[in-house]
């Protein structure tokens, strides 16, 4: 049977207190947006508006979370002859995202509980606009480097609150909506990797103008959080208000038990955390090695990249299928077997016959990739509370990211010292095994407050 119930089509409204202050909660019928505020532009009521608004919000941040990555690594070469800048520095410029991912990525609850999680997503697309505006007009490597964190640091907070939003808002209908944010999520890693250079050339051929275009995606999404933002100024009922401030941005009163969580006790978000890692990990690999693997098996450059191209693509659909069929499931471990026996496989392939397969192993392998949004998922799943969720989010994905960072770095060390990738492909299909181990504890059936 289904967990989700199909019905529900705007956002869950957060208990209010009452009118004479006694601390009673009650829960409006229709959520009041701000003073003076009137139904939605269609004529809805205004929970059925904002429901939409958060949708459209959802869908935008979600576009936003990898172009600034992507797009830079299609001109990488041409930014690395504008600036001056040296191999090794570049080498550490592939490095920063899930560095950032990591440190700043933690700083999220904090921020969630002071300002509520709609204000800090705004936030995170306003720092995403101007890091992404400013960067490619900067004259010199180390300013680049700063405004790259910059817009790092909105994607990283707003990673961490997207399944906070989902559980607050959508509280029964977690696998559709993270399903829908993650497919949009794929498409703008896609998108970006392939267009950039398409449009640079349309531009001008100004690899400045090509990665700057990425700010204007990212001003739109700004745009769009912020009337949500701006609808906490009547109680708590539009979008964060009180109950986003004091209680971690719980929607359903027990944020004073998520703030008591001692996280680290629990097995489940150790295990998400290290099942977040080890699926970043094979992803950044992929990304970053998986075109010269192609390469030096005979395939052209540019079926190589569009070899690559394949792999993000099916994070789109599959995106969308996967945390839908996980929410139906009590006990995720099915899945998480059956996507790390695609990655073996496409492993297995690229070792024994990686350019007579090729088309094959780029499928097996992007749907090994789609560890992803179910990790997201999880996530979503693991805690009672949008308070518990924020910490778990924040929790896992720092400790992923942590733990994703030298992965590229080792098998490229591994490539050159051995002059083949037998070894690094080795390594790849090995790391498989504990991913698929720590993915069946973290799709237990329980929760965090269960654990701790």
């Amino acid at each position: 049977m289904s967990r989700e119930p199909q019905t529900q089509t705007s956002p869950r409204i957060p208990p209010q207190p009452d009118t004479m202050g006694r601390g009673r909660a009650r829960v409006p019928t229709t959520a009041p947006g701000p003073a003076g505020a009137t139904p939605g532009p269609d004529g809805a009521p205004w929970s059925l508006w904002l429901g939409r608004l958060l949708i459209a919000g959802l869908v935008l941040a979600a576009l936003n979370l990898r172009p600034a990555i992507t797009s830079l690594g299609a001109l990488l070469e041409e930014v690395r002859d504008g600036l001056h800048m040296s191999g090794s520095l570049a080498g550490v410029l592939t490095s920063v995202p899930p560095l950032c991912f990591a440190v700043f990525g933690i700083t999220a609850p904090r921020l969630a509980r002071r300002f509520g999680p709609a204000a800090v997503v705004f936030a995170g697309m306003a720092a995403i606009t101007a890091g992404l505006a400013v960067r490619p007009f900067t004259g010199g490597t180390w300013a680049f480097l700063a405004a790259s964190a910059l817009a790092l640091m909105g994607i990283a907070v707003s990673n961490v609150l997207m399944p906070v939003i989902v559980k607050r808002y959508f509280p029964d209908r977690v696998g559709t909506m993270t399903g829908l944010y993650s497919m949009a999520l794929a498409l703008g890693t896609s998108l970006a990797a392939a267009a950039t250079v398409p449009m640079t050339d349309a531009l001008g051929g100004s690899w400045r103008t090509g990665l700057g275009v990425w700010a204007v995606l990212a001003a739109l999404a700004a745009v769009a959080w912020l009337p949500l933002v701006r609808g906490r100024m009547r109680g708590a009922a539009a979008v964060d208000g009180p109950a986003g401030r004091g209680a971690a941005g719980s929607a359903d009163g027990n944020g004073g038990e998520a703030r008591t969580l001692r996280i680290t006790r629990s097995r489940t978000a150790w295990a998400l955390g290290c099942f977040f890692g080890l699926q970043a990990t094979g992803a950044y690999i992929t990304m970053g090695w998986m075109p010269q693997i192609f390469r030096d098996a005979g395939v052209s450059a540019g079926t190589a990249g569009v070899l690559l191209a394949v792999t993000m693509v099916m994070g789109v659909p599959l995106a969308f299928v996967i945390p839908r069929l996980a929410t139906r499931m009590k006990n995720q471990g099915p899945i998480v077997v059956a996507l790390a026996l695609c990655g073996l496989s496409g492993y297995a392939g690229l070792f024994f016959a990686p350019a007579q397969g090729a088309w094959l192993w780029a499928l097996l392998l992007g749907v090994s990739n789609c560890a992803f949004p179910l990790a997201l998922t999880m996530i979503g799943m693991r805690s009672r509370s949008s308070g518990g969720v924020v910490r778990l989010s924040a929790f896992a994905q720092s400790v992923g990211y942590l733990i994703s960072i030298p992965g590229p770095t080792l098998v490229g060390a591994l490539y050159q010292h051995s002059g083949g990738w037998g070894t690094p492909l080795a390594l790849m299909a090995g790391l498989m095994v504990p991913q698929m181990i720590v993915g069946i504890l973290a799709g237990r059936d329980r929760t965090i407050e269960d654990e701790v």
